[in-house]
């Protein structure tokens, strides 16, 4: 088996004294899709946050990589190859598509590489949609075209762990399958990818592993396969109590 390309142990968070995340660890290997599901307000978005450096660690050790990753930056984890798409996408409006892109690929830019108009094609490859209205100011995109729009930018930067926050929010449910879809074939390219979703049933689907957490906690965990087939989570969160 690969060593995991994210290792996290014992993370702890707090926002003043009450602490939000406990000791939560997991991991993540290459070319591999891992979910964490559980309910509004577990601690889903505070551990991402936590992880790619946005928010303070209260205890606990992120390994990237191979490397530990003590007091982090954005910045330095984005340059490292790691990258979240956030909840609320954070695209610029006023912006064009193509522009939204580029600014994705200003790490590497910054680091010496020029291939980003070669990488764009790729993504292009991925969301021909995205092709399709490139001179268009990302505000004027559907939910759909803004959430390709968001994880497009984040591959722009090369990523070998894409982190992904709620990516089907507010989404009507046939464009939600197609994002899903997606995220599933970016396997492929060979990108870990760290999946945060409420819509369990989705996540579970494409994931090769899971997590369940509750108020801060891992309260489950396994193949996702075998989370499906978990009453506890056929009850709480796939919605199919009755049929069991």
């Amino acid at each position: 088996m690969t060593d995991p390309i994210l290792e996290v142990n014992d993370l702890c968070v707090s926002y003043g004294k009450v602490e939000a995340l406990h000791h939560v660890s997991l991991k993540v290997r290459a070319g591999e899709i891992v979910t964490v599901i559980g309910p509004n307000g577990a601690g889903k978005t505070t551990m991402l946050s936590a992880i790619m450096g946005l928010l303070p660690r209260t205890r606990g050790e992120v390994r990237f990589l191979g490397e530990a990753q003590p007091a982090v930056e954005v910045e330095h984890m984005v340059a490292m190859g790691m990258n979240l798409v956030p909840e609320k996408r954070e695209l610029f409006g006023e912006m064009s598509v193509e522009d939204n892109l580029l600014l994705g690929a200003f790490m590497r830019h910054r680091l010496g590489f020029r291939d980003e108009r070669e990488t764009m094609e790729q993504v292009f490859a991925i969301f021909p949609r995205l092709k399709e209205r490139r001179q268009q100011h990302a505000g004027t995109l559907s939910g759909g075209e803004r959430q390709m729009l968001a994880v497009g930018r984040a591959l722009m930067a090369k990523p070998r762990l894409l982190m992904l926050d709620e990516p089907s929010l507010g989404l009507a449910p046939l464009i939600v399958r197609e994002i899903f879809h997606i995220i599933a074939d970016l396997k492929k390219t060979g990108v870990a990818i760290l999946l945060v979703e409420q819509n369990a049933r989705a996540a579970l689907q494409i994931a090769d592993y899971g997590y369940v957490l509750e108020t801060g906690e891992v309260a489950l965990e396994g193949p996702s396969d075998e989370l499906e087939d978990d009453p506890k989570v056929i009850e709480s969160y796939l919605g199919l109590g009755g049929k069991h």
